[in-house]
């Protein structure tokens, strides 16, 4: 396992590795690595000859810098999880400076709306931040393919629109939610919840199974009404939005159309942890 912390020498290494023909694959991080982490890596050796994993808060998507000190760094530990996940991936763990330069700010990005929905009403300039990084990384790595994890959907759709409004030559991937045996959804966030918040944040999961079901014969409107009404009456957690959306255009929608596919958007709060979710309504 090779580490770098500057982006001149890893570029040396990577330009070696793609013009002997290898296809270069690049799973980006924010660590604290969890098992819906380790699938992304799985799923990238799989179709990639060299994998690099990045190992970097990124500090322009947080728009509360509480949250930002108390996300979790666990670069030790989490170096030790992948050499023991492959023996020949490369790890990049740039700090602010040598990524961004002097100056640690945010590109400006018109993601066609996909940024103005959700997450983007809740968390400002967050979209620009995810953007910028990803932007700078792949500048930097140059990689053929991209793997992003489907929990984050609404992410996964800006960075798709960036590599097509920026022309960028990089396949973008999305791989499964990876989930908790009580089926919440895995995140770095989920260590710090208590306990008792742990087990009682699989409400989130039940409740869109139970969207998924109630989607085949109910209107969009009733099952928003009916999720709303659940999360009233549960004490554990807060809800912050539930919306059924169009998968591709992440527009929120009034009535079901023939031929359109559908998921549905959860973020709730558990104490002071925010969790979001998705999952898929039809095929």
């Amino acid at each position: 396992m090779q580490i770098f912390k500057e982006k001149e020498a890893l570029k040396r290494t990577l330009n070696t590795l793609r013009s002997e023909g290898n296809i270069i694959g690049l799973v980006p991080t924010m660590g604290a690595l969890h098992e819906g982490h380790f699938s992304l890596v799985k799923e990238a050796l799989r179709s990639s000859d060299q994998v690099v994993v990045s190992i970097f808060v990124n500090p322009t998507q947080f728009d509360n810098p509480e949250d930002l000190d108390k996300y979790p760094r666990t670069l030790e530990k989490d170096l030790e999880l992948l050499k023991k996940a492959h023996e020949d991936l490369i790890i990049f763990t740039p700090n602010a400076v040598e990524l961004y330069g002097e100056r640690v700010t945010s590109e400006h990005f018109n993601f066609e709306g996909l940024e103005k929905v959700m997450e983007g009403r809740f968390r400002n300039g967050h979209f620009d931040g995810v953007g910028t990084v990803i932007k700078l990384l792949f500048s930097i790595i140059e990689p053929h393919k991209a793997f992003f994890g489907e929990k984050d959907y609404q992410q996964l759709q800006i960075i798709r629109k960036l590599t097509e409004r920026q022309q960028l030559p990089v396949e973008i991937i999305g791989c499964p939610i990876l989930r908790e045996d009580s089926g919440l959804a895995r995140s770095s966030r989920n260590e710090r919840l208590s306990k008792v918040h742990r087990e009682k944040a699989a409400f989130i999961y039940q409740t869109l199974l139970k969207t998924r079901e109630m989607f085949g014969t109910k209107s969009a409107e009733y099952v928003t009404r009916w999720v709303e009404n659940q999360f009233q009456n549960y004490p554990f957690l807060k809800l912050e939005y539930f919306e059924i959306a169009n998968t591709k255009t992440l527009k929120k929608i009034n009535r079901k159309r023939k031929g359109n596919q559908y998921r549905a958007f959860i973020a709730a709060y558990a104490d002071d942890i925010r969790l979001i979710d998705n999952m898929p309504l039809n095929n």
